[in-house]
């Protein structure tokens, strides 16, 4: 039987079950989905593996609590300091210096592989992912919204997506190809936004 002060609403417990999902995480950088087995999360926590049943249902539970915690490595950083730059043009001058720290960390990088490599494979890890892709763009049209008042919804809602879209397909190209003009590309940006033209 497990004790009471295992149950998930317990501050032990929550502990118990953050461990889990933190030694998740480390087999998913080592060795990727394959690796993150019951029994291998529960040696590298340190904890029973009947721990695993009682606090996520079992290993599938425990992979979307892993792929919601590595969608918050990899995609909130990201999102929160482009959401904290004054305008667009300083989105741009931080997404500079960005984008080579972020693809340049081996355990970013590892987790984002595997996050796409899971959503892919596993319909439960793709709504994950999706939710949180939902909610940087919910996030990205809110900021734009207090840039761009005169702006409707739907222009809100447009821009994010390219924003969001543009922050993904520059991390997993300068990911394939360190070589990619990056400079180049969002100075051509820069250059669009100081034509100064509304969003039709």
């Amino acid at each position: 039987m497990t004790n009471l002060a295992d149950r998930p609403n317990s501050p032990r417990g929550e502990r118990r079950r953050e461990g889990l999902v933190e030694a998740g995480i480390a087999l998913l950088c080592e060795g990727g989905w394959p690796a993150v087995t019951t029994r291998a999360v529960a040696e590298r926590a340190g904890a029973n593996p009947g721990l695993i049943h009682y606090h996520f249902g079992g290993l599938p539970g425990l992979h979307v609590a892993i792929a919601r915690r590595a969608g918050e490595l990899v995609i909130s950083p990201l999102v929160s300091v482009l959401l904290g730059a004054a305008d667009e043009r300083a989105a741009l001058a931080l997404m500079r210096d960005l984008l080579p720290r972020t693809t340049g960390d081996e355990r970013t990088t590892r987790l984002a592989v595997e996050l796409i490599a899971g959503a892919m494979r596993d319909p439960a890890l793709g709504e994950v992912l999706r939710r949180q892709m939902d909610e940087a763009r919910a996030e990205t049209a809110a900021r734009l919204a207090a840039l761009h008042p005169a702006w409707t919804a739907g222009q809100r809602a447009g821009a994010a997506t390219l924003v969001v879209a543009l922050v993904d397909g520059l991390m997993l190209h300068h990911l394939l190809d360190p070589g990619l003009p990056v400079d180049e590309a969002l100075a051509a940006l820069a250059g669009l936004l100081d034509q100064d033209k509304p969003v039709e």
